[in-house]
């Protein structure tokens, strides 16, 4: 067990809007110096305005960049987004060091999946912006649910995509409220990670949550994609839709659930979710007092 008061370092991938959020959010432990934070970011010029939310910021590149490898931590967390948590991530858990995932998108990918997984360093997945996730675990773990399914409703600008044709993007901004919401997406988790990777995060972390028991990881990666392909995902383009709206159903022997949710936007970008900072916050919390009791 270590010391009580033993201060604890962050090392964080990413400050954007989330890792900003999150630095506001661990002030007190930064205040009392509890906890220290590093921040890597591709370039410190754009944060010149940021030097004030307790961070020491870097700039690195990539996991080969030197600077990378010479840092210490006892927790890293990503707030960078897919890309950052398939680079930073596995040469995190190959390090020993536990690192928390804010992009589950990234374990859509098998590759990344089995790199997260594999150790030693532990895999800690945040659930973004919905909840309701405990129970739905447990129930799935009893082997108790039969159908999980979930509808992410947002405004249609946000969901414009580059692969979409130039009918599909006229379609999505001449929506209004009087003509409602559209449905422009079903099926899987496993799908929509590919058409949408910046919008349906939360449909991977439901899978993951409603994965089932597994023990080790092959049993855990082989779980996650029996899940992906199962999970069902409908996402809407709805001209009403100022925030992130979810609903998530699920039914079997454990009873019928249903979770509506709306975050409010996050205070340092009104695009994102000011849920999905919160989740980082208590992730990393639990990651630290984890580390306290070892």
């Amino acid at each position: 067990m270590r010391p009580v008061g033993e201060v604890q370092s962050v090392l964080m991938i990413g400050f954007g809007a989330i890792g900003r959020h999150v630095a506001r959010l661990l002030r007190p432990e930064i205040s009392i110096g509890r906890l220290t934070m590093t921040a890597l970011v591709r370039d410190l010029s754009k944060h010149t305005e940021h030097h004030g939310l307790g961070a020491e910021l870097i700039q690195v590149d990539s996991p080969e960049d030197s600077r990378w490898s010479g840092l210490t931590a006892d927790v890293v967390v990503e707030c960078a987004g897919g890309p950052a948590a398939k680079s930073f991530g596995p040469a995190a858990v190959a390090a020993g060091i536990p690192f928390v995932l804010t992009s589950v998108g990234a374990l859509a990918d098998r590759s990344t999946r089995r790199a997260l997984l594999a150790g030693p360093g532990d895999l800690h997945v945040t659930n973004g912006a919905i909840g309701g996730l405990d129970v739905l675990e447990a129930a799935t773990q009893a082997q108790a649910l039969d159908e999980v399914s979930i509808t992410t409703a947002k405004a249609p600008r946000g969901l414009v995509q580059p692969w979409m044709n130039a009918e599909e993007i006229r379609r999505l901004n001449q929506l209004t409220p009087a003509t409602g919401p559209l449905t422009i997406f079903t099926g899987t988790p496993a799908e929509a990670i590919v058409k949408f990777p910046a919008n349906v995060n939360i449909t991977v972390a439901l899978a993951w949550a409603t994965r089932g028991l597994g023990f080790g990881a092959v049993a855990d990666d082989e779980l996650m994609e029996a899940a992906l392909h199962r999970t069902g995902v409908e996402i809407r383009a709805d001209p009403r839709q100022e925030d992130s709206h979810h609903e998530i159903t699920a039914t079997g022997p454990a009873g019928d659930f249903a979770f509506s949710i709306s975050s409010t936007p996050s205070p340092e970008n009104p695009a994102t979710s000011g849920l999905t900072a919160l989740s980082v916050a208590r992730t990393l919390r639990t990651c630290m007092a984890s580390l306290r009791r070892d």
